[in-house]
Parts: C-alpha cells; structure tokens; sequence
C-alpha cells in the first residue's frame, strides 16, 4: 500500500489500523534544537480522542502517546521522531456481521477489489483512527511554528450554521463545549441536534473552519505546489472529507472582479482578504482561512440493505462505536494537518533565496 507519507522536507509517515496493537508514525525533518513540550502534545491528542463527550463514540481509549527517539532532554535532536500510540479498547466481534459484506458508502468494497483483502475490523487503515498519528505530529508542528496561530471549530452542523465572521468570535470559547464551536447559544443547538440524530440512530455532517493568523509572507510556490493547493490535499485526505474552501470560496463567483479585488494598504497588507491570505499560490501576510465539509459518518445504527463477496443482495445493521457527528472530534485532526504543510512549506521557504 502506497501513499503513507505526507510533506516533503517536514514529512510523516504514519502506520496502524484500527483494531491492531498500535498505531503511530515517524516525522522525518523536524529541526534540531526544538524544545518539545510533550504535555502540550498529549493535549492535542485528548481533544480528538473517542469517549470525551456524550455526542462522539464511546470507545474508551486513553491515547497516550509514547516517544521513542527524536527527542533528548527536552529537545529535538534533529533525528527522525518515532512515536507510537497502543490500542486498549477494541472491541472486534462488533464487526464480525460485516465479514463478508460491504457497508455502503464506506471503503470496503474497493479495498478488496483493489488488494483482494481487507481488515474489516473497523475499518482497518481506512478507518480515522489513522488520524491519532497525524495529530501527534501536527502538535509537533505547532511548537515549530511557536509564532504562527492556528484554530479550527465547528460552523455547521446539518443546517444550523454560524453566520458570524470569524473576526467576532472568541476563539477562547473553542474548548468551552463537547461541539468545538466558539458561539455559545449555537453549540448549545449544535449539541442538542447531535443527541437527537444519535437517538434516531442517525448520523449528520458538518463543516470545520479554520483560521491560520501570524503567517510570513512567502510561503508556498507559484505553480504545481501551491500554498491553497497543498492544503487541499491535506484536508482532503482527511476521513468524510467532502469540500475544501479557501478566502472567498465558491461565493466569490457570485462577485465582479472589481469588487472581489483585495485594495492594498500602504505596508502591503490588503482592505479586505477575499483571497483568503493567499495570492499566486503564496501567503501574503493576512489570515489564511478555509472551511472544511463533512460528510454525515457512513455507518448507521440503521436496518440497511447492501451486497456480500458474492454479489447477493443482504440485508444487515449497523453495529458497534461510532459517531453521530464527527466534526467535533476532527477540529484538532484539521489543526494538525494545517500544521504539517506549513512546517513543511517553512523549511522549504528557507532554500528559496540566500
């Protein structure tokens, strides 16, 4: 299987599965000399997480996080960073009924059209607990970037949607609440939705934001490795990841070139940011800010009809842990992963000029 490696001089490689005895990865270049503060690390991990609220699945993992190389004394040494996160709580008869069936919507079926096997224990590699590692390694990141501010929270789910501008919300309030999201009255709705389509047995998408302050001017490259582009790809490689938008996003059609124009100020920032602090495929210096789609969470404690290995039409329903909404607990995965491409695209900064 190819394609578990992310980034080009900052780069991590993550392996495990769901149902294995760990998961975990290692970050190749990560500069020496950086003094790492592991609790901070654990925390990002405790914001994602299973079993923290009533509104995500109650599977019961501590996710600690253990360091095998890399650091010393508080520091990195500048050799590639392996951790690893164990496994305590997997429950896999609970996927047994799925043995020789696919679960629609979910990568099953192409799994073994492509390998010819597959763990169906959750999911196997295809399940977002994968996404653990990537947020051991964007804490990482993040301490890198010690000066560059990166928050994520949740702007919508189902329909019920924060129509307040970034700029008036109080990002302190993120943590306040089991959905992540900075506006009190509306997490309130938020949450009470999410419990009632956990009832139903249902389950309901929702949309991330994410606002990137503090960022150099400069980072990215003008053509195939575009700033916005690389992260896309970051997002999108995320689990139920169905959109990804930047600045003015898919609303900006709806503007005439004269009024969609970011006007300079005198020092070079711009009177408004619908470019969303990118410009050429390069950072600028305003916000970079960007929402994140996600699908409702495919398995359903529903009755549904599907197919089995041997083409047949069956019948089944779906079991085990799982969460009704998944945006409160992908807040810190989308942090991580802006976190990673711009570790990344900060080292490459450095080669570009003497």
């Amino acid at each position: 299987m190819a394609g578990n490696s992310f980034g080009q001089l900052f780069r991590l490689t993550t392996f495990g599965e769901s149902h294995g005895k760990a998961l975990g990865g290692i970050i190749d270049g990560c500069p020496a000399g950086i003094t790492l503060d592991l609790d901070k690390v654990q925390e990002e991990l405790n914001r994602r997480k299973p079993g923290q609220s009533a509104i995500v699945t109650q599977r019961k993992e501590p996710d600690t996080v253990e360091i095998y190389s890399g650091v010393f004394e508080g520091k990195t040494t500048g050799t590639p960073i392996g951790f690893a996160i164990h496994n305590t709580n997997q429950k896999s008869k609970d996927y047994s009924h799925i043995k020789d069936s696919y679960r629609p919507s979910h990568a099953d079926y192409v799994y073994d059209k492509k390998y010819g096997f597959r763990d169906y224990r959750g999911g196997g590699r295809s399940s977002a607990r994968e996404t653990a590692s990537r947020v051991v390694a964007g804490a990482i990141a993040k301490q890198f970037l010690s000066d560059i501010k990166i928050n994520a929270f949740v702007s919508q789910v189902g329909e019920m949607k924060l129509e307040k501008p970034y700029q008036e919300l109080d990002f302190a309030k993120i943590e306040s609440n089991a959905v992540r999201c900075p506006d009190t009255e509306m997490a309130q709705k938020m949450e009470d939705y999410i419990k009632s389509i956990k009832k139903q047995g249902d389950t309901i998408g929702g949309v991330i934001t994410c606002v990137i302050q503090n960022v150099p001017i400069g980072l990215g490259e003008p053509v195939f490795d575009k700033l916005h582009a690389r992260l896309g790809e970051a997002m999108l490689s995320i689990n139920a990841v169905k959109g990804f938008e930047y600045g003015s996003g898919f609303a900006g059609v709806a503007m005439k070139g004269s009024e969609h124009n970011d006007a300079f100020n005198a020092d070079g920032t711009t009177k408004t940011n619908r470019s969303g602090g990118v410009q050429g495929g390069i950072s600028n210096g305003m916000d970079i800010y960007f929402s994140v789609a996600f699908k409702p969470v495919a398995t359903v404690l529903q009755s549904y009809e599907t197919i089995n290995k041997e083409g047949e039409q069956v019948t089944t329903q779906g079991k085990g842990r799982h969460d009704p909404c998944v945006v409160p607990r992908a807040v810190p995965i989308v942090e991580a992963m802006a976190a990673l491409v711009l570790a990344d695209y900060s080292l490459l900064a450095r080669t570009n000029k003497i």
